[in-house]
Formats: structure tokens, C-alpha cells, sequence
């Protein structure tokens, strides 16, 4: 590290706890926190959505941007996360002050303004570069997904002295997309529209810039990054991230381990830790109550909170609830997603109410009482990037059954004989996305189940593994290093 505390700012279009769509939310607040343990100067920059202008209690004026070209007004916010973390928020009451999510309005369509609102992010975080009479400059900026992608393009074409940037890629299916005409809405040169700049078939993609024009490009995890550099998970981008792959890292997700432990849960009915793990059943009778399960501690539990969509494998869950039921399992569903994944899981519970319970929506007790009542956690993913429930999942004693792909390989290990053998198993994989495979998985570990055990050497064998984000943020400090040192002067 540097004599200097470096100074990093990172762009996020979410942060928990004050706006949370994912596992983004999640990591924008811990990456940060940990990353200041090291003695990096980490600001964050987000914007002042009317969730999180209600929910901070202390707020400052640190900056007015005065309406330009099809940009209006707005102002910066200073203020602290939970961690301490100190934060700008940016408030532009025209682009975020709206009933609905950051992306998306109660219908759950896009707001059609999301190149205007996000390209203003990107300027906002891009002018800390070269804004007179700023006491704190950021030697590198660390954007998040597409909503701050433009970062590095803005830089690239104002030209001259700029701090490092670097992209992180969280989900690459996600792009930013839009028609042609918006370049000139967000004050980019038309001739940045070619297969070396933002075009990407025919459109603009705000990922792509970031992609294209950062000094390193970030997923989260390793197995991801080899992943994305050929299809399908490449998703029309393989060819320009296999180019670069001497910049591109993967560096896996950790999870808040004070917020996600069982042995000091409030949302929990009963804590525990991996030498009272017998406690743990009392959580698993509080969720067959709360769900409307029957309640029977000798029936094996299943538990999923999703995104209720295609690449989480919802479609996967629908199919076989009828089958889960049937063979005298339970599975316990919360999330909202796809309408034709939530009525297929809705009609799955009004079939088999005591063996099929589905919740729409998100609610964070209910998330953590599933994540401590379940015996198994499931994760069918397509494809996932990193994910985080596997991890809460194994600290808590619930054991992953996922599909082998991306981060989730990189986190668990499957429960092959060998494994088993070695005390190394934390839970079960399988390959293709099948009904067929899923349900194997599920075999496997019910069979596991039923042998006390082998059970409960699995379960310590995951509440062993340390997912907090320690290493992995030591990894990014030790990369932002690498980068300021050729880009920009140390203070």
C-alpha cells in the first residue's frame, strides 16, 4: 500500500441497506467497509433515490452541478452508510425522486429515462476527475455493472490526466442498451458509435465502455471470468473480453459475516453456531409454521431465495414442486421474479400446501428464518456470476444443492465420495440445467441427509469456511495499486 491512504471512489446504482435489487446492494456496502479496515480511502458515490434520501438520518450539500446540455440540475449529498462509509448521493429529484425501483417502475417495466439517469451517474462520478477546487480527487474509480460503465468512456474522450479506472462486471447479461440517437442525449461524440467504441449490434451498450476502456475489468469470480470469454455466457461480448484478458481478473464476492451469522441472527427464532447445531430445528419448525408447512422435524426441508427467473432456474423449481411433494420433501420459495415463474410456483403450493409454500416478494426476516430453518439451499442457476446465498448457506449450517457454474464452483465443494471422504464437502453440484440433473443433486443429498453423520460433517465443514471479505478485498486493494501506479501520481 501506499505512505498515502489511496483514494478510491466506487459507483454503484445500489447499496444496502438503503436500495438492495441483489446481491450488488449487498456487496457496494461490505467491499467498501472492508476495503477501509485496510486503510484504503474509499468514498462511495450513488443516486439519492427517495428510499435513501428517507432513510439517511444526517445529511450535508457538498456540491451543486448546475444543469447541462440535456442534463438537469443536481446536487451532491454527503452522508455516511451504516459502516461509516461516507457516501455522495447524487440528487436530482427529476430523475430519481419516483414511486417504483431504481431500474424499474411498480409495473416492473424499465424506466424509460434509464440512459439519462445512469449517464448522469457516470458524468457526476467522471467530473471528480477534473472539478476544480475539490479537496478529496479519486486516484481510481471502481464502476459498478452497466448503470456506471460510461465512467471510463467519458474519461477517454475528454482526454488528459484521469484517474485509473477499473470495471466490474457482476452480471454481463445485463448491458445498458440503447438506440443510437442517445449518444448525443449524453453528450458523447458520434464517432465513438463503431465496433471499437460503444456499438454493440446496431446499439449502444453502457457496459461495453466500461469494457472497452477501463484499465482492468473485474468479475466475481475466477471460474466467471474464464466463463465470459467464449458463449454463451459471453453473451456477444467474448471476443472483446478474451482481447483483454491480461486485464481481466477474477476476484470471488465475500459476504457480510456480521450480518450473516447464525450465532448472532436477530431475524432468526432460535441461534446457533456449528457446536449447537441441534438448535437449528427450532428455526427450521418456526419456518414450516411461518410458511404454512406442515410441521415435522423428520421431513427434509428445502429452501430457495431467488430472483424468480430463467437464470436462477425458477423455471427448474416449478417443475419439480410437484415431484418434491410427491416424494415426501418440502421446499419453502421466496422471491418475485418472471409472472409465469410466480404463478407456476404459486399453483405448485395451492396443489401441495403442506409440502409447497411460496411467498412473492422479498422480505429480509423471512429470507434469513429460510436460509436457518431449510435443511438444503437450492440454487439452479444457468449461470451466476458469483452468488452469495450458496455462502450464507453454508455458514448457516444449509447445505447448497447448485448447479456447476461460475462463482458457485468457486465456492462449493460437491460431495463426491472423495470429498466426503476428506471432510472437504459443503453440498451438492450438477451439470446440465435439467429437471433431471436438479433432481438428482436433490437425491444425493437427501440420501446424505438421512445419514445423521455424514450429514453434520457437512454442515461443520461449511460453517468452517471463511466467506468473509477479508481476502478478497485485500485482492482488490492489491490491483488498485497496480493500477494507479502507471495512471495517475501518488499523493
Amino acid at each position: 500500500m501506499q505512505s498515502q491512504p489511496l483514494r478510491v471512489l466506487h459507483v454503484t446504482p445500489e447499496c444496502a441497506p438503503w436500495v438492495k435489487t441483489g446481491g450488488l446492494g449487498d456487496v457496494s456496502a461490505a467491499l467498501p467497509a472492508a476495503l477501509r479496515s485496510l486503510g484504503v480511502d474509499v468514498r462511495v458515490l450513488l443516486p439519492a433515490y427517495r428510499p435513501v434520501l428517507a432513510a439517511i438520518k444526517a445529511h450535508r450539500l457538498a456540491a451543486r452541478f448546475p444543469a447541462d446540455a440535456n442534463f438537469p440540475a443536481a446536487e451532491l449529498v454527503a452522508a455516511k452508510l451504516p459502516s461509516g462509509v461516507p457516501a455522495w448521493l447524487l440528487d436530482c429529484p427529476a430523475l430519481y425522486d419516483r414511486e417504483g425501483g431504481p431500474y424499474q417502475d411498480a409495473s416492473g417495466a424499465d424506466w424509460t429515462d434509464n440512459a439519462l439517469r445512469f449517464g448522469l451517474l457516470s458524468r457526476v462520478a467522471a467530473s471528480f476527475a477534473s472539478r476544480t477546487g475539490r479537496a478529496w480527487r479519486p486516484q481510481l474509480i471502481h464502476c459498478n455493472d452497466w448503470q456506471s460503465g460510461l465512467v471510463p468512456g467519458y474519461l477517454h474522450f475528454a482526454g488528459g490526466q484521469r484517474p485509473a479506472t477499473l470495471q466490474c462486471v457482476h452480471n454481463l447479461a445485463f448491458q445498458g442498451l440503447f438506440s443510437e440517437p442517445t449518444l448525443e442525449t449524453l453528450g458523447l461524440p458520434a464517432s465513438s458509435f463503431t465496433a471499437d467504441g460503444l456499438e454493440f449490434f446496431g446499439r449502444v451498450s453502457f457496459l461495453k465502455a466500461g469494457l472497452q476502456y477501463a484499465d482492468a475489468i473485474v468479475t466475481v469470480s475466477p471460474r466467471y471470468a474464464i466463463e465470459i470469454q467464449s458463449e454463451p455466457l459471453g453473451f456477444g461480448f467474448q471476443g472483446l473480453l478474451a482481447k483483454r484478458a491480461a486485464e481481466l481478473h477474477g476476484i470471488v464476492n465475500g459476504i457480510d459475516d456480521t450480518v450473516w451469522d447464525p450465532a448472532r441472527d436477530a431475524f432468526i427464532a432460535r441461534r446457533y453456531d456449528a457446536s449447537s447445531l441441534d438448535a437449528k430445528l427450532e428455526n427450521k419448525l418456526a419456518l414450516q409454521a411461518r410458511m404454512g408447512l406442515q410441521r415435522d422435524p423428520e421431513t427434509m426441508l428445502l429452501g430457495l431465495v431467488a430472483r424468480l427467473t430463467e437464470q436462477k432456474g425458477a423455471d427448474l423449481v416449478a417443475q419439480l414442486a410437484p415431484r418434491i411433494a410427491a416424494s415426501g420433501l418440502q421446499v419453502a420459495v421466496l422471491g418475485t421474479g418472471e409472472r409465469s415463474f410466480e404463478r407456476a410456483l404459486r399453483e405448485a403450493a395451492q396443489a401441495a400446501p403442506a409440502s409447497v409454500a411460496t411467498v412473492i416478494g422479498f422480505d429480509e426476516t423471512l429470507a434469513h428464518l429460510v436460509m436457518a430453518g431449510a435443511d438444503a439451499f437450492l440454487m439452479p442457476s444457468r449461470f451466476e456470476p458469483c452468488g452469495l446465498n450458496q455462502m450464507y448457506g453454508q455458514r448457516y449450517g444449509t447445505p447448497p444443492i447448485a448447479r456447476a457454474t461460475g462463482g458457485l464452483c468457486d465456492t462449493i465443494t460437491d460431495s463426491s465420495p472423495a470429498a466426503i471422504a476428506d471432510g472437504s464437502a459443503t453440498g451438492f453440484l450438477f451439470g446440465e440445467p435439467t429437471a433431471e440433473a436438479f433432481w438428482g443433486a436433490v437425491e444425493r443429498a437427501r440420501a446424505t441427509w438421512h445419514d445423521a453423520p455424514a450429514w453434520r460433517a457437512l454442515q461443520h465443514a461449511g460453517m468452517a469456511k471463511d466467506f468473509g471479505w477479508s481476502a478478497s478485498a485485500s485482492k482488490y486493494a492489491r490491483l488498485y495499486d497496480r493500477l494507479v501506479a502507471p495512471v495517475t501520481p501518488s499523493s
